[in-house]
């Protein structure tokens, strides 16, 4: 199946290439319009070279086919997660898995926000993490802990023995004091206008009883 999709693959590449060439020629003046009908018509004079061109139109139409079908299917398969239970075959989204993913970050106290993807092929499972880091986080601890944590809830989840490699990429480091300080700094705010709200001045009329 593999050698019959490369020769697809070539076979098509070969002609697309073949016309683009064509077409370059023909902007370059390189040769006319007239030059290919004349060698045109002189193919078409040569004995059964109808049934050879309606051979290659029916091949390419077939190659196309093929192709179209190679590809979706790879996509497919690059999309979920397959594996056989004794009543049938399970496949799982790897988007699903990505939202796992992302809910087991709300229990790590040193990621801000975590956002990964998920990758399935044949060496196996291969997850991309990208993650925002408190200041006060060890990285390299802090990553393997994020590595560890994946890796095994991820084949808990599953129950398969597939290799899974977990990548991270620390994208943004975010310091926890600026952040208390902006919050602290709000409420000291809140708690000053309500201050001067309570002891502000009386400006309006008094009235004296008679």
């Amino acid at each position: 199946m593999r050698a019959l999709a490369a020769i697809v693959i070539f076979v098509c590449t070969l002609v697309f290439a073949a016309l683009g060439g064509i077409l370059v020629a023909l902007s370059l003046d390189l040769f006319t319009l007239q030059n290919l009908t004349d060698f045109l018509r002189l193919a078409f004079e040569i004995e059964n070279i109808n049934l050879i061109v309606g051979g290659s139109g029916l091949f390419l139409i077939i190659a196309s086919i093929c192709i179209a079908q190679i590809s979706f299917g790879r996509m497919q398969r690059e999309k979920t997660i397959a594996f056989d239970n004794p009543d049938g075959q399970v496949s799982v989204s790897l988007s699903a898995i990505e939202d796992f993913i992302k809910r087991l970050s709300s229990g790590m106290s040193e990621v801000k926000d975590l956002r990964s993807n998920v990758v399935a092929g044949k060496k196996g499972i291969e997850i991309n993490v990208r993650v925002s880091l408190w200041a006060d986080a060890n990285i390299p601890e802090s990553t393997e802990s994020i590595q560890a944590i994946i890796k095994n809830r991820i084949q808990e989840m599953l129950g398969i023995e597939e290799t899974i490699i977990v990548k991270v990429h620390v994208g943004k480091i975010v310091p926890k004091e600026k952040r208390r300080f902006k919050k602290k700094g709000k409420e000291k705010e809140k708690e000053d206008v309500q201050t001067q709200e309570r002891f502000a001045p009386f400006q309006g009329n008094i009235e004296y009883g008679d």
